[in-house]
């Protein structure tokens, strides 16, 4: 009787996608991302990578996968007034910061929005794991949608129906279910903090080709020049 390993004939997608770039002539990239879905400046990262995406699309073709990080850890689940928790956050020096976003995001083509309430972010993080398992695509489009909601419309990141309609417009399903089981994608985003988080000290941080590294909100030109550097790394 003839045994055969299955697995050897399996291929992982990150190798189908390799493999795809190399037959199209153009180098991959693969990019992690750990960022908070309430951190502003990592939604500015994201569009000015995404610029960068579109300008090298010729050059390169890219998988991007988003890793989990907490700025709050224990910021409360039901939500608080997103002003107010700034204002007790950074005192004098909050109008100032609030005025900088705006202007950050009006460069973006974007109204930056202060309405709302802010809280914790675990369950995006949950949605964001459950996406990924559908697709590094779809992750990377309820990433877009999260921000958006939060930034530019006042929805509260840890509403449930905020979170399934993102989830809904990407075409990601069975996230209500998902998200019905607190405990569902709980380990997975822990063990994502222990491997991507635990060794920075904010976000948005980038990690190119699993080596080549950026942090903050950078401009389209400096991803560009990383993607440079970062094609000739094996990951």
């Amino acid at each position: 009787m003839l045994s055969l390993n299955l697995r050897k004939f399996l291929i992982s997608p990150r190798f189908l996608h390799r493999l795809m770039a190399t037959n199209s002539g153009k180098k991959f990239i693969r990019v992690d991302i750990s960022s908070d879905t309430v951190c502003p400046w990592c939604f500015v990262g994201k569009k000015n990578l995404d610029k960068a995406i579109a300008l090298t699309s010729d050059q390169y073709d890219f998988e991007i996968k988003w890793h989990p990080f907490l700025l709050n850890p224990s910021a409360p689940k039901e939500g608080i007034n997103k002003k107010d928790y700034y204002r007790n956050k950074f005192g004098s020096r909050s109008e100032q910061m609030m005025s900088r976003m705006s202007e950050v995001f009006k460069g973006l083509g974007l109204e930056y929005s202060m309405s709302g309430l802010t809280g914790s972010s675990l369950d995006s993080h949950r949605l964001l794991y459950f996406a990924g398992q559908q697709g590094l695509g779809k992750q990377n489009n309820l990433a877009e949608e999260l921000f958006l909601g939060y930034f530019t419309q006042g929805r509260y990141i840890g509403d449930r129906e905020f979170l399934i309609e993102a989830a809904r417009k990407v075409g990601i399903e069975g996230a209500a279910d998902f998200l019905e089981d607190p405990n569902n994608g709980l380990k997975e985003v822990n063990e994502e903090l222990q491997q991507h988080s635990s060794n920075i000290s904010g976000v948005p941080h980038f990690v190119l080709n699993g080596k080549y590294q950026l942090s903050g909100g950078q401009p389209p030109e400096s991803f560009i020049q990383a993607f440079q550097a970062a094609s000739n790394v094996t990951a």
